[in-house]
Formats: C-alpha cells, sequence, structure tokens
C-alpha cells in the first residue's frame, strides 16, 4: 500500500507543469544618434528653451520631461550629474529617419517652422 501512495505521488507530480510566461517581442530600437545642440542642456536651460513640460517625471536620480506639439512629441531624459540634471537622450514619436530624434519635431517645438525634407 505504501509503494502504491508513492508511485501515485510521483505519477501526478509528474504531471503538473509550470506554466511559462508568454513572450513578447520588443520593439526595434531607434536608430543610434542625438541631437548635438541639446545634449548636456541642464534642466533650467532646457525650460528656457522649451518652456515648461507638459508631463515630468522623477524616479532614482533620472527624470523625464514630455513635450507636446500637434503633430509630434519630444521625451527629453535628464541624469543627475554634478548637483544638477542634464539632458542625455531625446526621442520623438514620431522618430526620425536618421536618429530617435525627428529635427522637424524639434523645430515645431522650439516655436521654428520646420526645415523641408528633402
Amino acid at each position: 500500500m505504501k509503494r502504491l501512495a508513492i508511485a501515485l505521488v510521483l505519477l501526478l507530480g509528474a504531471c503538473t507543469t509550470t506554466p511559462q510566461p508568454a513572450r513578447t517581442p520588443l520593439p526595434a530600437s531607434p536608430p543610434a544618434g542625438e541631437p548635438r545642440e541639446l545634449i548636456g542642456l541642464t534642466g533650467p536651460q532646457l525650460q528656457a528653451m522649451l518652456g515648461r513640460a507638459a508631463f515630468s517625471r522623477r524616479e532614482n536620480g533620472s527624470e523625464l520631461w514630455r513635450y507636446d506639439s500637434p503633430q509630434c512629441r519630444a521625451f527629453f531624459f535628464l541624469y543627475a550629474e554634478g548637483g544638477t540634471t542634464r539632458v542625455r537622450h531625446v526621442e520623438t514619436v514620431p522618430r526620425g529617419r536618421t536618429m530617435a530624434a525627428d529635427p522637424g519635431c524639434l523645430s515645431v517645438l522650439r516655436g521654428k517652422p520646420a526645415s523641408p525634407v528633402s
């Protein structure tokens, strides 16, 4: 009887499986490159250039500032450096052709007409 109970426990244990989480593929990463004139700006310099962000969030020594226009959105990622925060990465939606930030979108946010695309 004891052997039968052990065999049943082993048999039931073999039937259980751990469900595997669904794997969702990551989206393609944005093209490399940053708008040189914006990288390294401090938070106050960015705000002087573009005004107050439509949305901002602070988390673990970094900040995200989002600027909106009817044509696009721009996301600025600022990181603490030497007692201040500086822009280290910029992305726009829609993305640029040669980098993550579309120069036309950034021009619109600055209040300048966008350069024609050739």
